[in-house]
Protein backbone atom coordinates (compact mmCIF):
# COMPACT_ATOMS: atom_id res chain seq x y z
CA UNK A 1 0.00 0.00 0.00
CA UNK A 2 1.37 3.37 -1.03
CA UNK A 3 0.75 6.19 1.43
CA UNK A 4 0.47 9.48 -0.44
CA UNK A 5 -0.15 13.01 0.83
CA UNK A 6 -1.00 16.00 -1.33
CA UNK A 7 0.19 19.38 -0.04
CA UNK A 8 0.27 22.89 -1.48
CA UNK A 9 -0.75 26.49 -0.98
CA UNK A 10 -4.36 27.09 0.05
CA UNK A 11 -6.54 27.57 -3.02
CA UNK A 12 -4.06 26.00 -5.43
CA UNK A 13 -6.44 23.14 -6.28
CA UNK A 14 -5.20 20.32 -4.04
CA UNK A 15 -8.62 18.79 -3.44
CA UNK A 16 -9.64 19.01 -7.09
CA UNK A 17 -6.33 17.52 -8.20
CA UNK A 18 -6.48 14.78 -5.57
CA UNK A 19 -10.03 13.71 -6.38
CA UNK A 20 -9.47 13.69 -10.14
CA UNK A 21 -6.25 11.71 -9.70
CA UNK A 22 -7.99 9.22 -7.43
CA UNK A 23 -10.81 8.88 -9.97
CA UNK A 24 -8.22 8.04 -12.64
CA UNK A 25 -6.45 5.51 -10.40
CA UNK A 26 -9.78 3.92 -9.47
CA UNK A 27 -10.71 3.73 -13.16
CA UNK A 28 -7.41 1.86 -13.67
CA UNK A 29 -8.62 -0.71 -11.14
CA UNK A 30 -6.63 0.52 -8.14
CA UNK A 31 -8.26 0.34 -4.73
CA UNK A 32 -7.88 3.79 -3.20
CA UNK A 33 -8.95 5.40 0.08
CA UNK A 34 -9.00 9.18 0.39
CA UNK A 35 -8.71 10.82 3.80
CA UNK A 36 -9.74 14.46 3.70
CA UNK A 37 -7.68 16.47 6.18
CA UNK A 38 -9.39 19.84 5.71
CA UNK A 39 -11.78 21.05 8.46
CA UNK A 40 -14.23 22.12 5.73
CA UNK A 41 -14.71 18.40 4.96
CA UNK A 42 -14.87 18.95 1.20
CA UNK A 43 -12.05 16.69 0.03
CA UNK A 44 -14.28 13.86 -1.23
CA UNK A 45 -17.45 15.54 -2.47
CA UNK A 46 -16.69 15.07 -6.19
CA UNK A 47 -16.04 11.36 -5.68
CA UNK A 48 -19.33 11.13 -3.78
CA UNK A 49 -21.39 13.01 -6.36
CA UNK A 50 -21.65 16.14 -4.24
CA UNK A 51 -22.97 14.44 -1.12
CA UNK A 52 -21.82 15.97 2.15
CA UNK A 53 -20.12 13.18 4.05
CA UNK A 54 -20.36 13.21 7.83
CA UNK A 55 -16.87 13.71 9.22
CA UNK A 56 -15.07 11.53 11.74
CA UNK A 57 -15.17 14.29 14.37
CA UNK A 58 -18.90 14.92 13.85
CA UNK A 59 -19.58 11.19 14.15
CA UNK A 60 -17.60 10.96 17.38
CA UNK A 61 -19.36 14.03 18.79
CA UNK A 62 -22.79 12.62 17.98
CA UNK A 63 -22.29 8.92 18.70
CA UNK A 64 -19.31 8.67 21.01
CA UNK A 65 -16.41 6.34 20.30
CA UNK A 66 -18.54 3.24 19.73
CA UNK A 67 -18.49 3.47 15.93
CA UNK A 68 -17.93 1.06 13.07
CA UNK A 69 -15.64 1.64 10.11
CA UNK A 70 -18.58 2.09 7.75
CA UNK A 71 -19.91 4.88 9.97
CA UNK A 72 -16.98 7.06 8.92
CA UNK A 73 -16.10 5.68 5.49
CA UNK A 74 -18.24 5.91 2.33
CA UNK A 75 -17.99 4.34 -1.10
CA UNK A 76 -17.35 6.72 -3.98
CA UNK A 77 -16.64 6.73 -7.71
CA UNK A 78 -15.31 3.40 -9.06
CA UNK A 79 -15.23 1.82 -5.60
CA UNK A 80 -12.99 4.50 -4.11
CA UNK A 81 -13.29 4.85 -0.32
CA UNK A 82 -13.86 8.27 1.23
CA UNK A 83 -13.22 9.63 4.73
CA UNK A 84 -13.45 13.21 6.02
CA UNK A 85 -11.57 14.08 9.20
CA UNK A 86 -13.52 17.26 9.87
CA UNK A 87 -12.56 19.80 12.49
CA UNK A 88 -13.66 21.59 15.65
CA UNK A 89 -16.44 24.15 15.76
CA UNK A 90 -15.25 27.48 14.29
CA UNK A 91 -13.07 29.40 16.72
CA UNK A 92 -12.69 26.47 19.09
CA UNK A 93 -9.77 24.06 19.31
CA UNK A 94 -7.05 22.99 16.87
CA UNK A 95 -8.08 21.81 13.43
CA UNK A 96 -4.97 19.66 13.22
CA UNK A 97 -6.36 17.50 16.02
CA UNK A 98 -9.03 16.29 13.61
CA UNK A 99 -6.38 14.74 11.43
CA UNK A 100 -4.73 12.99 14.36
CA UNK A 101 -8.04 11.73 15.75
CA UNK A 102 -9.22 10.58 12.33
CA UNK A 103 -6.09 8.62 11.42
CA UNK A 104 -5.91 7.01 14.85
CA UNK A 105 -9.58 5.99 14.57
CA UNK A 106 -9.07 4.51 11.09
CA UNK A 107 -6.13 2.50 12.42
CA UNK A 108 -8.14 1.23 15.38
CA UNK A 109 -10.99 0.17 13.09
CA UNK A 110 -8.68 -1.70 10.71
CA UNK A 111 -9.02 0.54 7.66
CA UNK A 112 -5.38 -0.02 6.73
CA UNK A 113 -5.29 -3.77 7.41
CA UNK A 114 -3.99 -6.07 4.69
CA UNK A 115 -7.35 -7.75 4.15
CA UNK A 116 -8.68 -4.46 2.78
CA UNK A 117 -6.15 -4.79 -0.08
CA UNK A 118 -5.67 -1.06 -0.51
CA UNK A 119 -3.28 -0.03 -3.28
CA UNK A 120 -3.24 3.61 -2.15
CA UNK A 121 -4.29 5.86 0.67
CA UNK A 122 -4.34 9.57 -0.20
CA UNK A 123 -4.27 12.34 2.41
CA UNK A 124 -5.56 15.68 1.12
CA UNK A 125 -3.94 18.12 3.54
CA UNK A 126 -4.88 21.74 4.18
CA UNK A 127 -2.45 24.43 3.07
CA UNK A 128 1.17 24.86 4.05
CA UNK A 129 3.01 22.90 6.75
CA UNK A 130 2.58 25.51 9.49
CA UNK A 131 1.04 23.43 12.26
CA UNK A 132 2.12 20.19 13.89
CA UNK A 133 -1.36 18.75 13.38
CA UNK A 134 -1.36 19.35 9.64
CA UNK A 135 2.17 17.95 9.44
CA UNK A 136 1.02 14.81 11.24
CA UNK A 137 0.74 12.59 8.11
CA UNK A 138 4.43 13.13 7.38
CA UNK A 139 5.61 13.56 10.95
CA UNK A 140 4.52 10.10 12.06
CA UNK A 141 5.09 8.24 8.82
CA UNK A 142 1.41 7.93 7.95
CA UNK A 143 2.29 9.33 4.53
CA UNK A 144 5.54 8.27 2.92
CA UNK A 145 5.19 9.83 -0.53
CA UNK A 146 4.48 13.56 -0.90
CA UNK A 147 3.32 15.44 -3.97
CA UNK A 148 3.10 19.23 -3.93
CA UNK A 149 0.52 20.98 -6.08
CA UNK A 150 1.87 24.32 -7.24
CA UNK A 151 1.78 26.78 -10.13
CA UNK A 152 4.10 29.38 -11.61
CA UNK A 153 2.68 32.02 -9.26
CA UNK A 154 5.07 33.47 -6.70
CA UNK A 155 3.18 32.53 -3.52
CA UNK A 156 2.46 29.00 -4.74
CA UNK A 157 6.19 28.48 -5.23
CA UNK A 158 7.02 30.01 -1.84
CA UNK A 159 4.58 27.58 -0.24
CA UNK A 160 6.01 24.62 -2.15
CA UNK A 161 9.51 25.56 -1.03
CA UNK A 162 8.35 25.81 2.61
CA UNK A 163 6.67 22.42 2.39
CA UNK A 164 9.97 21.00 1.14
CA UNK A 165 11.61 22.38 4.30
CA UNK A 166 9.09 20.41 6.36
CA UNK A 167 9.64 17.25 4.33
CA UNK A 168 13.42 17.59 4.70
CA UNK A 169 13.08 17.97 8.47
CA UNK A 170 10.92 14.87 8.91
CA UNK A 171 12.87 12.84 6.31
CA UNK A 172 15.93 12.98 8.55
CA UNK A 173 14.28 10.72 11.10
CA UNK A 174 11.58 8.99 9.04
CA UNK A 175 10.59 7.47 5.72
CA UNK A 176 8.83 10.43 4.11
CA UNK A 177 10.06 11.44 0.66
CA UNK A 178 9.06 13.93 -2.03
CA UNK A 179 7.59 12.30 -5.13
CA UNK A 180 7.51 15.51 -7.14
CA UNK A 181 5.64 18.66 -8.09
CA UNK A 182 2.26 18.74 -9.84
CA UNK A 183 1.83 21.98 -11.76
CA UNK A 184 -1.81 23.02 -11.72
CA UNK A 185 -1.51 25.67 -14.38
CA UNK A 186 -2.51 29.28 -13.87
CA UNK A 187 -1.32 30.21 -17.40
CA UNK A 188 1.74 32.06 -16.17
CA UNK A 189 4.23 32.82 -18.97
CA UNK A 190 6.69 29.94 -19.49
CA UNK A 191 5.07 28.19 -16.55
CA UNK A 192 6.07 24.66 -17.53
CA UNK A 193 9.73 25.71 -17.94
CA UNK A 194 9.67 27.53 -14.61
CA UNK A 195 8.30 24.59 -12.64
CA UNK A 196 10.63 22.13 -14.41
CA UNK A 197 13.56 24.34 -13.38
CA UNK A 198 12.24 24.76 -9.84
CA UNK A 199 11.79 20.99 -9.49
CA UNK A 200 15.30 20.34 -10.75
CA UNK A 201 16.77 22.73 -8.19
CA UNK A 202 14.80 21.00 -5.43
CA UNK A 203 16.26 17.69 -6.60
CA UNK A 204 12.93 16.33 -7.79
CA UNK A 205 10.72 16.33 -10.90
CA UNK A 206 7.56 17.86 -12.30
CA UNK A 207 5.30 14.81 -12.28
CA UNK A 208 2.80 16.39 -14.66
CA UNK A 209 1.73 19.76 -16.02
CA UNK A 210 -2.08 19.96 -15.70
CA UNK A 211 -3.37 22.58 -18.15
CA UNK A 212 -6.06 25.02 -17.10
CA UNK A 213 -9.37 23.98 -18.60
CA UNK A 214 -12.94 25.10 -17.93
CA UNK A 215 -14.08 21.48 -18.04
CA UNK A 216 -12.76 21.18 -14.48
CA UNK A 217 -15.22 23.84 -13.33
CA UNK A 218 -18.01 22.36 -15.45
CA UNK A 219 -17.48 18.97 -13.82
CA UNK A 220 -17.46 20.54 -10.35
CA UNK A 221 -20.73 22.35 -11.04
CA UNK A 222 -22.15 18.93 -11.87
CA UNK A 223 -20.64 17.61 -8.59
CA UNK A 224 -18.37 15.13 -10.32
CA UNK A 225 -14.75 14.52 -11.19
CA UNK A 226 -13.86 15.23 -14.81
CA UNK A 227 -13.54 11.51 -15.59
CA UNK A 228 -16.98 10.83 -14.14
CA UNK A 229 -18.59 13.84 -15.86
CA UNK A 230 -17.05 13.46 -19.33
CA UNK A 231 -14.59 10.57 -19.62
CA UNK A 232 -13.82 11.39 -23.25
CA UNK A 233 -12.76 15.03 -22.85
CA UNK A 234 -9.05 15.99 -23.14
CA UNK A 235 -8.85 17.09 -19.48
CA UNK A 236 -9.88 13.61 -18.36
CA UNK A 237 -6.85 12.26 -20.22
CA UNK A 238 -4.63 14.80 -18.44
CA UNK A 239 -5.67 13.36 -15.07
CA UNK A 240 -5.20 9.83 -16.39
CA UNK A 241 -1.66 10.76 -17.39
CA UNK A 242 -1.02 12.28 -13.95
CA UNK A 243 -2.33 9.11 -12.29
CA UNK A 244 -0.12 6.89 -14.46
CA UNK A 245 2.91 9.06 -13.73
CA UNK A 246 2.31 8.73 -10.00
CA UNK A 247 1.66 5.00 -10.30
CA UNK A 248 4.92 4.50 -12.20
CA UNK A 249 7.00 6.97 -10.19
CA UNK A 250 10.22 5.59 -8.74
CA UNK A 251 11.91 8.91 -7.92
CA UNK A 252 11.32 9.73 -4.26
CA UNK A 253 13.85 12.09 -2.74
CA UNK A 254 14.74 14.21 0.25
CA UNK A 255 14.28 17.69 -1.26
CA UNK A 256 16.83 20.48 -1.16
CA UNK A 257 14.81 23.65 -0.47
CA UNK A 258 16.02 26.87 -2.02
CA UNK A 259 17.22 29.84 0.01
CA UNK A 260 14.83 32.78 -0.31
CA UNK A 261 17.25 34.81 -2.43
CA UNK A 262 17.78 31.81 -4.71
CA UNK A 263 14.03 31.36 -5.14
CA UNK A 264 13.51 35.05 -5.84
CA UNK A 265 16.36 34.97 -8.34
CA UNK A 266 14.62 32.11 -10.15
CA UNK A 267 11.36 34.04 -10.23
CA UNK A 268 13.15 37.10 -11.58
CA UNK A 269 14.80 34.98 -14.25
CA UNK A 270 11.37 34.10 -15.56
CA UNK A 271 10.08 37.65 -15.30
CA UNK A 272 7.71 37.28 -12.35
CA UNK A 273 9.14 40.35 -10.58
CA UNK A 274 9.41 42.52 -13.70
Amino acid sequence: MRKVAIYGKGGIGKSTTTQNTVAALAEMGKKVMVVGCDPKADSTRLLLGGLAQRSVLDTLREEGEDVELEDIRSGGFCNSLCVESGGPEPGVGCAGRGIITSINMLEQLGAYDEENELDYVFYDVLGDVVCGGFAMPIREGKAEEIYIVCSGEMMAMYAANNICKGIMKFAETGVVRLGGLICNSRKVDREDELIENFAKRLGTQMVHFVPRDNDVQRAEINRKTVIDWNPNCPQADEYRTLARNIDNNQLKVIPKPLAIDELESLLMEYGLFN
